[in-house]
C-alpha cells in the first residue's frame, strides 16, 4: 500500500479514509527544506532579491523544489557578494586604508554600501518566505478526519495465509479489508446454517487468529511509533481507522473480544514503560540522581515527539497526547515504588521525593513550555499508588535519626582521638565555631531547613526526628568522657574540659529553642537532658574543689595556722584559680557556681572556729581576731569582679573577730547583738564554741554572756518569726564541744572538783 498519495482536489466532496492523511508532506522533509532555504537566502541574497521582485513574492516552484536540487543553488554565489572576499581585494582595500581616500575611494564606498542595502533587502524577503512557509506548515499539521468512507470490501477474501502475510508485511489496510470480507462470508454461512459446525468453528477459528495477530501487529506499531516515529508513521493512520471500525463492530460475531480501544491505550502504556525502563540506572553515589535527571529528559522529549509528530495520525477521538501524559502519570507512579524499596542513602530519598513532589509536575517536565498549550487541560501529578508517597517520608525521618546517631557518635569519637588522648586544651572554652559542637547545630539546622525547601509539612516533621536522636546525646558523651578523662584530675586541664563542655552542651541548647515552637515536647525532653548533663559537669566541678582545698581548712585555726600562714596561702590559691576558671564560664552558669563555691569556702573557714582545735590563751585571742579579720576579707574579695548572691554572709568574719578579740571579757556582752541579728540560725552552742576558741572555758563573765545572748536570741526571734532558710550560715554547722548542763553551771559548782580543792 502506497505510503503518500496526491493531493486530492479540494472541489472533491468525497474523500477516500488515506487521502486526507497521507497527502500531508512528512514534517522531516518540510524542516530539510526550510533549513536549506534559509542558508540559500543567506549566501545568495542579490540574485534571491532580483527572482523574487520579478516575481512579485514567493515563488510556488521554489517551495515545492526537491531539497538535493535547492541545496545545489544555495551553493551558488553571486559575484557582488559582500562575503566573497578575495584575497588581492584584501590586499586592495589594506593599501588604501594606509593612505588618505580619494575620490575613486568615495565612489567605491558608494557602491559597498549600495551592495550592503541590496544584501538587507534580500534577507529580508528571505525571512518573509521563511516565516511564510513555517505559516503553511502550521495549517498541514492538522489531526486527520473523524469521519472517513470504508473502501469497498473484496468480493472473495485472500487466504488465510495470505491475509496472514499481509499482516506479517504490515500491509494493515488491505489485510484488515479481506478479515471484514472473510468475517462477512463466516457470518452470511452462520445465519444460512449450509456449513457443517465443524466448518464453522474451524474458520471462526480462523478469524481469532487472524484478528489475533492483527492486534499483535497493531499494539506492536502502536508500542513501537514514538522510538521510531519514522517507520511506524506511515502506519498509524491505517491503525486508527482499523481500531474505529473495530469498535464499531464490536457486538458482531467473528471479532475479537474486549475493546480495541482499550487495547490501543496498554499498548502506549506499555511504549511508556519500554521508554522509562530504557533510562540506564548507575550504581554508584550519583546514580540516582543522574537516572532521574535523564528520566525528565526522556519524558519531555517523548511528549514533544507525540506533540509534533504521532498525533497528526490519529483522529481527535482518540486524544492521543492526553493518553501518553496519562500514560507517564500511571507508568512513572509505579516505577516510582520500584526505586522507593531500592533506595537507602538519606540522599537518594531527598533526591527522589524533590522529584516526586517537586520537579515532575514543575516546568521542568510536565509544566515545560516545549509541551504548553497542550497541557493546560491536563493534569501534572503522579498517579503514585497509595502510601507510596508516606512511606517514603516515614523512610526518610527514620534515616535521619540514623544519619544523625552516626555524626553524633562520629563527633565523640574525633574528641577522644583528637583532644582526650593527646590532651589538648580546648580552644576558647566551646565557644569556637570550628568546634565538633558548633558542628551539631550546623548539621541538624541543615537537616531542617533542606527539608522544609523540599516539603513544608516533611520539614515539620523531621524536627523531632532530630531531636529524639539528640536527647540520648548528652548521656552518651558524659559516659565515654567519664570513662577517658577521670586519669586526668585533679590536673587544670580536667577543669579545663568540664568548663569547656558546660558552655558547649549551653549553646547547643540555645540553638535548639528555635524548635520549641513546632516540637514543643521534644525540646522540652532535650532540654532537661542537657541539663541534668551541665548540673552533673558542675557538680562534679565542685566536688573536685572541695577535695582539693579540704586539706587546708582542716589546719586552719589551729597553734600552726597562728603562726604559719602556709595553709592559707594555698587556700587562696586555689581559690583564686577557680575564680579565674569560672570566668570563662558562660555568664549564667558561672553565677550559680561561683556563689556555691564561695559559700562553701566562707562557711567552712568559719566552721573551724567551732571544732574546738584550738584555745587562744595568754592574750593570743586579740593576734587570732586580726588574722581572721584579714584572712575573711582576702576570700571574700576574690569574687568582687562577679555579682554574688550570699552578700548576706559577708559580715560573719567581723562580726565573730569582734567578740574573739575583745580585751576585757566583759565587753564581750556588747558585741553580741551583731551577729544574733545578722545570722538567726547562730544558736548557744556556736557561742560556747567562740568563747572557748577566745579561751573563756567559764566562769562567772562566761555565764553572763550567755545569759545576755538568751536575752537577745528571744528578742530577735519574737520579732523575726520564722527563720530565713535561704540564710543559713551556723544551722548545720558541725560543733565539738560539750554544750550540756555542765557547761553552764556556776563556777562554785565545780569548786570541789578542782585539784587543790
Amino acid at each position: 500500500m502506497s505510503e503518500t498519495r496526491e493531493k486530492p482536489d479540494p472541489d472533491q466532496i468525497t474523500r477516500s479514509p488515506t487521502a486526507n492523511d497521507n497527502s500531508k508532506k512528512p514534517l522531516g522533509l518540510v524542516q530539510s527544506f526550510r533549513k536549506s532555504f534559509r542558508k540559500g537566502s543567506e549566501k545568495s541574497a542579490p540574485s534571491q532579491t532580483s527572482q523574487t521582485e520579478a516575481a512579485g513574492g514567493p515563488s510556488t516552484e521554489s517551495a515545492s523544489s526537491p531539497v538535493k536540487e535547492q541545496r545545489s543553488k544555495s551553493m551558488k554565489r553571486s559575484k557582488t557578494d559582500p562575503n566573497m572576499t578575495t584575497s588581492s581585494e584584501f590586499f586592495k582595500s589594506s593599501r588604501r586604508s594606509l593612505r588618505f581616500s580619494s575620490k575613486k575611494d568615495k565612489d567605491h564606498d558608494k557602491v559597498a554600501k549600495k551592495e550592503l542595502l541590496i544584501s538587507e533587502a534580500a534577507a529580508a524577503a528571505a525571512e518573509k518566505i521563511v516565516k511564510e512557509q513555517e505559516k503553511k506548515e502550521e495549517e498541514e499539521l492538522a489531526e486527520i478526519d473523524e469521519l472517513y468512507t470504508l473502501p469497498e470490501l473484496p468480493h472473495t477474501p485472500l487466504s488465510v495465509m495470505q491475509i496472514s502475510k499481509l499482516i506479517e508485511m504490515e500491509v494493515l489496510e488491505e489485510a484488515h479489508l479481506n478479515l471484514l470480507a472473510m468475517r462477512r462470508e463466516f457470518q452470511q454461512q452462520q445465519q444460512c446454517g449450509q456449513d457443517s459446525p465443524i466448518d464453522l468453528a474451524k474458520k471462526e477459528k480462523d478469524l481469532n487468529l487472524l484478528y489475533m495477530d492483527l492486534r499483535n501487529k497493531i499494539n506492536t506499531i502502536v508500542r513501537d511509533s514514538n522510538s521510531m516515529p519514522s517507520r511506524n508513521k506511515g502506519l498509524l493512520v491505517p491503525v486508527a481507522r482499523i481500531i474505529q471500525e473495530e469498535e464499531k463492530r464490536t457486538d458482531e460475531p467473528g471479532g475479537l473480544p474486549g475493546s480495541w480501544m482499550e487495547a490501543w491505550r496498554e499498548a502506549v502504556s506499555e511504549g511508556v514503560r519500554v521508554k522509562v525502563e530504557s533510562v540506564h540506572l548507575e550504581q554508584n553515589t550519583a546514580g540516582l540522581s543522574v537516572h532521574l535527571g535523564l528520566l525528565g529528559k526522556a519524558i519531555v522529549d517523548d511528549l514533544e515527539s507525540v506533540k509534533r509528530e504521532l498525533r497528526w495520525s490519529y483522529p481527535p477521538s482518540f486524544r492521543v497526547f492526553s493518553t501518553y501524559v496519562k500514560g507517564y502519570h500511571r507508568t512513572v507512579g509505579q516505577h516510582m515504588k520500584k526505586l522507593e524499596q531500592q533506595v537507602t542513602e538519606l540522599k537518594d530519598m531527598y533526591a527522589l521525593l524533590d522529584w516526586i513532589i517537586n520537579k515532575y509536575s514543575s516546568e521542568k517536565i510536565m509544566g515545560n513550555l516545549s509541551l504548553q498549550p497542550e497541557m493546560v487541560e491536563e493534569s501534572t501529578e503522579l498517579e503514585l499508588e497509595e502510601n507510596v508517597l508516606q512511606e517514603l517520608k516515614d523512610k526518610y525521618c527514620s534515616r535521619v535519626q540514623v544519619d544523625l546517631k552516626f555524626s553524633l557518635d562520629r563527633i565523640i569519637q574525633l574528641e577522644n582521638e583528637e583532644v582526650w588522648m593527646k590532651k589538648k586544651e580546648p580552644t576558647k572554652f566551646g565557644e569556637d565555631k570550628d568546634s565538633p559542637f558548633h558542628a551539631i547545630y550546623m548539621t541538624v539546622d541543615g537537616i531542617v531547613k533542606n527539608t522544609q525547601v523540599l516539603d513544608k509539612d516533611l520539614g515539620t516533621r523531621v524536627i523531632p526526628s532530630c531531636l529524639q536522636e539528640l536527647e540520648q546525646f548528652p548521656s552518651r558523651f558524659e559516659s565515654e568522657f567519664v570513662s577517658r578523662c577521670s586519669s586526668l584530675r585533679p590536673q587544670p586541664l580536667w577543669t579545663h574540659y568540664h568548663i569547656s563542655y558546660i558552655n558547649c552542651f549551653s549553646a547547643l541548647q540555645e540553638h535548639m529553642e528555635v524548635y520549641n515552637s513546632p516540637s514543643p515536647a521534644e525540646s522540652e525532653t532535650f532540654r532537661k537532658e542537657v541539663k541534668r548533663l551541665m548540673s552533673r559537669l558542675m557538680q562534679s566541678l565542685e566536688d573536685q574543689f572541695k577535695e582539693d582545698v579540704k586539706p587546708f581548712l582542716r589546719r586552719m585555726m589551729t597553734r600552726k595556722w597562728l603562726s604559719n600562714n602556709d595553709d592559707f596561702d594555698e587556700l587562696y590559691q586555689r581559690t583564686t584559680t577557680l575564680y579565674e576558671n569560672c570566668t570563662l564560664l558562660t555568664p549564667q552558669h558561672a553565677q550559680v557556681f561561683v556563689s556555691h563555691l564561695h559559700f562553701h569556702v566562707l562557711r567552712e573557714y568559719v566552721g573551724q572556729l567551732m571544732k574546738n582545735k584550738y584555745s587562744c590563751k595568754n592574750r593570743k585571742h586579740e593576734k587570732a581576731a586580726a588574722k581572721i579579720r584579714e584572712q575573711w576579707e582576702k576570700l571574700v574579695d576574690v569574687f568582687t569582679d562577679m555579682t554574688l548572691t550570699h552578700e548576706w554572709m559577708f559580715t560573719a568574719g567581723d562580726d565573730l573577730s569582734d567578740i574573739i578579740g575583745q580585751k576585757n571579757k566583759a565587753d564581750i556582752k556588747e558585741h553580741l547583738e551583731p551577729v544574733v541579728m545578722h545570722y538567726p540560725d547562730f544558736s548557744r552552742k556556736h557561742l560556747v564554741a567562740l568563747l572557748n576558741f577566745r579561751g573563756l572555758v567559764r566562769g562567772r563573765e562566761h555565764q553572763l554572756i550567755l545569759q545576755r545572748f538568751k536575752e537577745l536570741k528571744q528578742k530577735v526571734d519574737s520579732r523575726n518569726g520564722r527563720v530565713d532558710r535561704s540564710r543559713m550560715l551556723f544551722g548545720d554547722m558541725q560543733v565539738n564541744v560539750n554544750t550540756g548542763f555542765l557547761s553552764s553551771a556556776p563556777m562554785f559548782c565545780f569548786h570541789f572538783l578542782l585539784p587543790d580543792s
